[in-house]
C-alpha cells in the first residue's frame, strides 16, 4: 500500500506527506475541487515500463486528491482507466484487446478511458476503433483529468486531452506513491533523438527537463517521508539539461541527490549512449549511494543497422562507453536493450550483435523482435525480415545472453552484498530483494525481516536471472 505524497514543486507554497491510506480511501474530501462526484471510483491498470508506472502514480494522486476512490476491480468502478504503452506492437494490441472486453458489458454511466502513449499516438481514432471509449488523454494532460471527467459527468459523450506541453515536464501537484521505500522521479520528459523505429518523440514530445532545485526539493521531501531509494527517470535520463541558471549537469545532479540526508540509494534509467560520459562513471565510482548499475541500450551490434536506426553512434563508439564502465575501480553492472530483425539486418549484422554480447558481457538484456510502429521512418524501409527469421534470431540471442548471465552471476558465489528487503516468499525463512547493482537476491534468514530494511547476504548459488544466498552479519 503506497503513501499519498504531495510532491511540492516550486509552484506549491509547501508540501507534506499525508497519513498512509488504504487503496480505497482518499487523501482529501472533494470539497469544492473539480471532479470527484459523490461515489466516484476509479480502476487503473498500467501497461509498460517504469515511466508508465510512475505516470499511473501521478494519475492516481490527482484523482485521489479530488475525492475519487480507487478500487481493485473494473466492475466496481465508475471510471476505468488504462495507462498504455506503444513502444511495441504487442503492447498496443493488448490494450485494444482489453478494451474489447467492455464492448457489451459497459455499465450505464461507466466511463472508459485510454491514457498514455497509445492515447497520444492514436488520438481520436480510438473512438472509431472502440466507440464505447469515452476518454482519450495523453500524459501531458494528466493534471486536467478531473476537468475532463467533469465534462463527461456533465453529459459529454467523448472528451480528449491530447495537447503536448513543450514548456515543462508532465508533473502533477500530487503523486500517490505505490512503494513505501522506493520512489520514482521524472527529471526529463520526451526525446530529441528521433530513432527511426521509435514512437516516443511523437507520443511524449521533445526533451524538457525540470529544474535541479525542484528535483532536489522533492528528494528532500521523500527522504523526510521515509523513502531511502529514489530512481531518476527519463526516456533519455542522462540527457538532462537543467533549465535554471544553476545549469547542473546530470552527473552533478546524481551526486546532489545522493547527498540528501536519508537517501541510501540513487538509481537512474534510461541512459542514451550519445550523452553518456566519464563524468557519470566518476560519480558512480566516487559516491557509494549512487547505485553501480547502468542501463545503456545499444539496440544492435552492427554499425550499418545503427545508422539505419538513426542511433547517433557506431559500434566502436558504443564499445568506448563500455570501456569507461569496465575501467572503473567500482564494478558496475551493465544492462541493455536489443532489437533483432530490423529492416535490412543481414545474418552478418546479426552475428555482429552476438559478438557484441561477448565483448560487453551484459548482466541483463531486454531483447525484442523489431516491431513496426505508426508514424516512424522505419515503416518506409525496404527489406523486411520474415517473422520466422526474427523469431529464430531472437531465440539465438536470448540463449547467448542467458549463458553470459549465468557465468556473470556464478562468479559472485561467496561474495556478500547489501540487499533491500522487498518481499517474503511463501517458503519459510525465504526473502527477496535487490542488490545495489540491481541483481535479484533470494536469501534465507531465520529472523523476521522488515520490508524496506537493508541486510547483507552471501551468495551461495546463482541462476541466469538471480542470486541465491543467506543472510550474514553486516559488513564493516
Amino acid at each position: 500500500m503506497g503513501k499519498t505524497f504531495d510532491i511540492g514543486l516550486e509552484r506549491l507554497a509547501g508540501a507534506g506527506v499525508s497519513v498512509d491510506v488504504p487503496l480505497n480511501e482518499t487523501q482529501a474530501p472533494p470539497s469544492k475541487r473539480e471532479g470527484g462526484a459523490p461515489g466516484s471510483t476509479f480502476y487503473l491498470e498500467t501497461f509498460g515500463c517504469q515511466m508508465n508506472e510512475h505516470d499511473s502514480e501521478k494519475v492516481a494522486g490527482v484523482l485521489l486528491a479530488r475525492g475519487y476512490k480507487q478500487v481493485e476491480s473494473a466492475e466496481s468502478a465508475s471510471v476505468i482507466l488504462y495507462n498504455t504503452c506503444s513502444i511495441r506492437e504487442k503492447a498496443a494490441q493488448k490494450v485494444f484487446s482489453r478494451l474489447g472486453e467492455y464492448r457489451f458489458t459497459q455499465q450505464e454511466g461507466q466511463v472508459i478511458g485510454v491514457l498514455g502513449c497509445v492515447a497520444q499516438q492514436e488520438g481520436e481514432k480510438i473512438f472509431s476503433r472502440a466507440p464505447w471509449v469515452n476518454l482519450v488523454c495523453g500524459s501531458a494532460s494528466y493534471r486536467k483529468l478531473p476537468q475532463l471527467l467533469a465534462q463527461l459527468e456533465a453529459g459529454n459523450r467523448r472528451v480528449t486531452g491530447l495537447e503536448t506541453d513543450t514548456d515543462e515536464t508532465f508533473e502533477t501537484e500530487v503523486t500517490r506513491r505505490d512503494n513505501p521505500w522506493r520512489a520514482y522521479l521524472t527529471i526529463i520528459e520526451g526525446c530529441d533523438k528521433a530513432c527511426s523505429y521509435c514512437v516516443v518523440p511523437s507520443t511524449r514530445g521533445p526533451e524538457r527537463s525540470r529544474t535541479s532545485a525542484s528535483i532536489l526539493e522533492e528528494v528532500r521531501q521523500l527522504a523526510d517521508a521515509g523513502y531511502t531509494e529514489v530512481q531518476l527517470l527519463g526516456q533519455t535520463v542522462n540527457s538532462y539539461a537543467d533549465p535554471s541558471a544553476r545549469r547542473m549537469r546530470f552527473s552533478e545532479l546524481l551526486v546532489a541527490v545522493a547527498e540528501a540526508p536519508g537517501i541510501r540509494r540513487v538509481r537512474f534509467t534510461t541512459s542514451h549512449p550519445r550523452d553518456f560520459g566519464k563524468d557519470i562513471v566518476d560519480a558512480i565510482e566516487a559516491v557509494p549511494a549512487i547505485c553501480e548499475h547502468v542501463h545503456l541500450p545499444v539496440q544492435s551490434g552492427s554499425t550499418k543497422v545503427l545508422r539505419a536506426m538513426a542511433r547517433t553512434y557506431t559500434r566502436e563508439e558504443y564499445l568506448e562507453k563500455i570501456a569507461l564502465l569496465r575501467a572503473a575501480k567500482r564494478e558496475i553492472s551493465l544492462t541493455t536493450d536489443l532489437i533483432v530483425g530490423f529492416p535490412g539486418e543481414t545474418e552478418k549484422d546479426f552475428e555482429e550483435t552476438l559478438s557484441l554480447l561477448e565483448l560487453a558481457q551484459y548482466d541483463g538484456a531486454f531483447c525484442f523482435k523489431y516491431s513496426p510502429r505508426p508514424n516512424t521512418p522505419s515503416l518506409k524501409m525496404d527489406d523486411a525480415i520474415p517473422e520466422e527469421e526474427k523469431s529464430r534470431r531472437l531465440a539465438v540471442l536470448l540463449e547467448k545472453q542467458r549463458e553470459i548471465q549465468r557465468a556473470r552471476n556464478e562468479r559472485l558465489i561467496g561474495q556478500a552484498f547489501e540487499v533491500m528487503v522487498e518481499g517474503k516468499s511463501k517458503k519459510e525463512h525465504q526473502w527477496s530483494g535487490h542488490t545495489s547493482s540491481n541483481k535479484v537476491m533470494n536469501f534465507t534468514s531465520r529472523e523476521q525481516e522488515s520490508l524496506g530494511d537493508y541486510v547483507h547476504a552471501r551468495v551461495t548459488a546463482a541462476t541466469p536471472n538471480s542470486l541465491v544466498g543467506e543472510k550474514v552479519e553486516s559488513q564493516a
